[in-house]
């Protein structure tokens, strides 16, 4: 759909659900008028138009939480789109990730999506936000830069100190250690350009 095929309200704005590309969490619910879409798209920034200051503003111009879209999305009607966006920071003004914070109804435990899940989708997306940045100001880019040799021996490093944590039985540096082995693990996937699609189907081969 192109952008003469959306349809503005009378008030001339459209809504805007503002999605985590990595997670697919909903992070926001607002508005954009035409001016603001155009902006997004040519800035590749989210614009919206602020219904209470009734004026054009884009997210992080005071906060420095920027978003990054990487994808809009319209409905079948095109009445509504879909910012998908890869944040630098919290997208509520509380300083939560999410403005969609404080439950109304919770969902039992077994059906939420998991952290863990949430979370290394999150870090897929910024390490593929990162690639081709300066490596003197990204550790992800001088990871990258630095190739399988870099990344394979910090690979190693994390292995060795989640064994020793693990013998040790230190619970906290367990959680640290095999954050840290998961992190740079993530990274030699993106150097190498495999999924985690690709592993998931290796596990589930191994399943069958």
């Amino acid at each position: 759909m192109t952008l003469e095929g959306l349809r503005f309200g009378a008030d001339g704005l459209i809504p805007v659900a503002i999605v985590d590309a990595g997670s697919g969490s909903l992070l926001t619910l607002a508005y954009a008028n035409r001016e603001a879409v155009e902006k997004t798209i040519a800035t590749r920034e989210t614009h919206l138009w602020s219904r209470s200051r009734n004026k054009l503003w884009r997210k992080g111009e005071e906060s420095g939480n920027t978003q990054r879209v990487v994808a809009i999305d319209a409905d079948c009607d095109g009445d509504a789109l879909v910012y998908r966006v890869v944040p630098a920071g919290p997208a509520c003004h509380t300083g939560a990730e999410s403005c969609f914070h404080d439950a109304v109804l919770a969902a039992p435990e077994g059906e939420r999506a998991g952290a863990f899940r949430a979370a290394v989708a999150h870090l897929e997306a910024v390490i593929e936000a990162r690639r081709g940045a300066d490596p003197q100001k990204s550790y992800v880019a001088k990871l990258l830069a630095g190739g399988v040799d870099r990344i394979g021996k910090k690979i190693g490093e994390e292995a060795t100190e989640l064994v020793i944590a693990a013998k040790n039985r230190k619970r906290e540096e367990i959680v640290w250690e095999a954050a840290d082995l998961m992190f740079h693990t993530l990274v030699l996937l993106a150097e190498e350009d495999v999924t985690l699609d690709e592993v998931g189907a290796e596990f589930k081969r191994r399943a069958n």
